[in-house]
C-alpha cells in the first residue's frame, strides 16, 4: 500500500481541527473565553465569603451578568469582592449582593437583587447592601450548642422552684 500525500494532509487537517475544538471547549468550560471587554465593574463587601472562589458566577435572577474577579480585604478586614458584570446592564443603585450556595453542598456564587431605584450604579461603585454567605457547619453547631443549653436551662429550673 502506498502513501498518499493528499490522505496525509486530510487526515494532519482533520487532527488540528480536533486539536482547537478541544482548546476552545476548554477554555470555555474554564470560564476564560468570552468576556466582555470593558465590562461593569463594581465592589462588595462581605463579612464572610463562605468559599467564594475567583470566576464564580455572578447571577441576576437565574441569568448569568459576569463572574468574581478579585477578592482581598479591605482596611476594616472585611471581604472586598470585585465582580465584573456584563457592560449592558443597569443596575439600581439600590442593589443587593448575596453569597448564595448551589444546592446544598454545591459551589457558591454571587446574587443580585435588583431595587427599585430609578439611578444606576457607574462603573467601579461599590454596592451599598451584601448579605455574607451563610455556612452550613456553623447554623449545625448553634443548632447543637442551643438545644443542650436548653435543655440544661430546663434541668435548672425543675431543680430549683
Amino acid at each position: 500500500m502506498r502513501r498518499s500525500p493528499v490522505r496525509d494532509l486530510l487526515v494532519g487537517c482533520f487532527v488540528l481541527a480536533g486539536i482547537a475544538a478541544i482548546a476552545y471547549l476548554s477554555l470555555r468550560v474554564g470560564g476564560l473565553a468570552g468576556a466582555p471587554p470593558g465590562g461593569l465593574t463594581l465592589y462588595a463587601t462581605f463579612d464572610e465569603t463562605g468559599g467564594l472562589k475567583l470566576r464564580s458566577p455572578v447571577v441576576v435572577s437565574g441569568v448569568k451578568v459576569g463572574q468574581v474577579k478579585a477578592i482581598s480585604l479591605d482596611k476594616s478586614y472585611r471581604a472586598r469582592v470585585e465582580l465584573d458584570l456584563d457592560p449592558h446592564v443597569a443596575l439600581p443603585v439600590d442593589t443587593t449582593a448575596s453569597i448564595v450556595t448551589s444546592g446544598v453542598l454545591g459551589d457558591r456564587y454571587v446574587q443580585l437583587q435588583l431595587g427599585g431605584d430609578t439611578q444606576v450604579l457607574k462603573n467601579g461603585e461599590d454596592l451599598g447592601f451584601t448579605e455574607s454567605a451563610v455556612i452550613l457547619e456553623r447554623l449545625i453547631g448553634k443548632f447543637i450548642h442551643n438545644v443542650g443549653v436548653d435543655k440544661g436551662d430546663k434541668e435548672k429550673k425543675e431543680d430549683n422552684p
